[in-house]
């Protein structure tokens, strides 16, 4: 494995990461509070730490699968563990634990978090955790592939460790020039809804955060009562704006080349938003209330069907109080997630859509045995890899899911929120049910459970297989092996000149 160039990376993601931490910086000075010191002195720590591990650029950075996967899962665990930092020197968030929970779920876009009072939190603090949404939502590396020439053509392999989705593809030929696009894309629908919401009242600071947290699909609030105070045309267009990031980037990138014919025709699109429609629908008729209007009602429905699907976790009503039959839908959709390729999280609806075409394909292959079936999506063959991928991914999410359930109900809660904390942790969504509802929070968990959830959001938001990869024994034995052989030949080779 090659650590020379893994350790090159971390190093500009601890350089990048200490620039991000200068908008908080910028917002204490704008707020005048003292808490701005304390992100200044982790962002001089983050540079000072980069600077040293990027002095000499490795003399092979080639990246492969295995180094594409232990640096990305590398990334996000240093990312996050400094980007705590400021919360506990400030001490607004003192414990370890809650800080890096409160943290990971920011980068990782999950938006569960431990605070009960979020109001009590400094404007600098505030906008930190939002912040936080809005670099995970794309993702650092990509970020990082966008603005440096990193290893050449081979790191695309950092590209497809920590994109969302069975498969991540180049839209130019260039992975440099795709990076600059999707995030070219990500920042203009951003401050798109920015000033959207400026329109409809909100303050600067509040359409900043909410903005971040919309589009990086992550759902931190600054309120305790996340959007139930704001206007029904706040509530719309972040409802709009939720479900734009749950779509895959490349139809942007087509609607962009004018392709408008080809976006139109994008089969995971299509399912994800009728499956939008119909969730909708269902939830609507199911929790109806005369008392209000039917506006009310449909906005309530769609909001929270959006805010669920794209794995967001924004609330404009308590849906842990809805009939049985509507947060069964609501649990679907967290475990179903958006489409690959965007923000969200969850499954993805084209791994949904694969495994129904896979079950389609073996039913009829009982009727008509000798005939040829072959499994189309997005107007192509889906060849045996990617189905063997998908049945994988599956699997070992349900796998993960069930230890991790497993493990937080040892805590004795009850059923619903133990089921549901951790589906909603896995998936990345945020709000779960029962006592870690939209309108409660994650703290009354133990360290133990919550270091469960840091885990499981870290995996949902990587994809699973980079977290497992960076966990699992014979990689790191044979990373040693290497290095006694690197380490035998150098002793060999000065023996030989001397």
């Amino acid at each position: 494995m090659n650590v020379k160039s893994i350790t090159y990376v971390l190093g500009w993601i601890l350089k990048f990461e200490g620039a991000f931490l200068l908008l908080p910086v910028l917002i204490s000075m704008i707020y005048r509070e003292i808490q701005g010191w304390a992100f200044l002195f982790v962002a001089v720590l983050c540079a000072t730490c980069g600077l040293l591990l990027t002095g000499r650029r490795p003399k092979n950075p080639a990246f492969y699968a295995k180094e594409g996967f232990v640096a990305t899962a590398l990334s996000w665990v240093v990312m996050s563990v400094f980007g705590c930092l400021p919360f506990i020197l400030t001490g607004e968030i003192p414990n370890f634990i809650d800080a890096l929970f409160e943290t990971v779920s920011g980068f990782t876009t999950t938006g569960a978090s431990i605070l009960p009072a979020v109001e009590h939190l400094s404007h600098t603090a505030l906008v930190w955790r939002s912040f936080t949404h809005w670099i995970g939502g794309m993702g650092v590396l990509v970020f990082l592939l966008a603005v440096l020439p990193m290893v050449g053509g081979t790191n695309m392999q950092l590209m497809k460790a920590e994109s969302p989705g069975p498969s991540v593809s180049k839209l130019v030929p260039r992975v440099r020039y795709t990076a600059q696009i999707l995030y070219r894309l990500y920042i203009v629908l951003t401050v798109l809804q920015f000033v959207l919401l400026l329109f409809g009242g909100m303050s600067p600071f509040e359409a900043m955060c909410t903005a971040f947290g919309t589009a990086g699909t992550g759902g931190f609030g600054i309120m305790n009562d996340s959007m139930v105070r704001y206007s029904p045309y706040i509530q719309w267009v972040t409802t709009i704006f939720m479900i734009i990031f749950g779509v895959n980037f490349n139809v942007y990138f087509l609607i962009l080349m004018g392709k408008f014919r080809q976006a139109g025709r994008c089969e995971e699109m299509r399912w994800y938003l009728g499956i939008i429609a119909v969730a909708s629908l269902l939830i609507f008729v199911n929790i109806y209330d005369a008392a209000v209007s039917a506006e009310a009602n449909l906005r309530a429905s769609v909001f929270q069907v959006a805010s669920i699907i794209t794995t967001t976790g924004f609330a404009t009503v308590n849906f842990a109080q809805w009939p049985t039959f509507s947060r069964v839908i609501l649990l679907i959709l967290m475990f179903m997630g958006a489409c690959a390729g965007s923000t969200g999280g969850g499954f993805k609806v084209s791994r949904f859509m694969i495994a129904s075409k896979a079950m389609t394909k073996y039913l009829r292959s009982f009727l008509h045995p000798r005939a040829i079936n072959k499994i189309r999506f997005e107007e192509k063959d889906v060849d045996d890899e990617t189905l063997r991928s998908v049945l994988i991914y599956f699997f070992t999410l349900i796998a993960i899911y069930v230890i991790s359930t497993l493990l937080v109900s040892l805590e004795n809660n009850d059923l619903v929120t133990t089921i549901s904390s951790t589906l909603a942790t896995l998936s990345n969504v945020g709000p779960a049910l029962g006592k870690a509802g939209p309108m409660s929070n994650f703290a009354a968990f133990s360290p133990f459970s919550k270091a469960v959830m840091i885990f499981d959001m870290l995996a949902g938001r990587l994809e699973l297989f980079p977290l497992l990869m960076l966990l699992y024994p014979p990689l790191w034995k044979e990373t040693v092996q290497e290095a006694r052989r690197r380490k035998r030949r150098r002793e060999a080779l000065s023996g030989t000149r001397g």
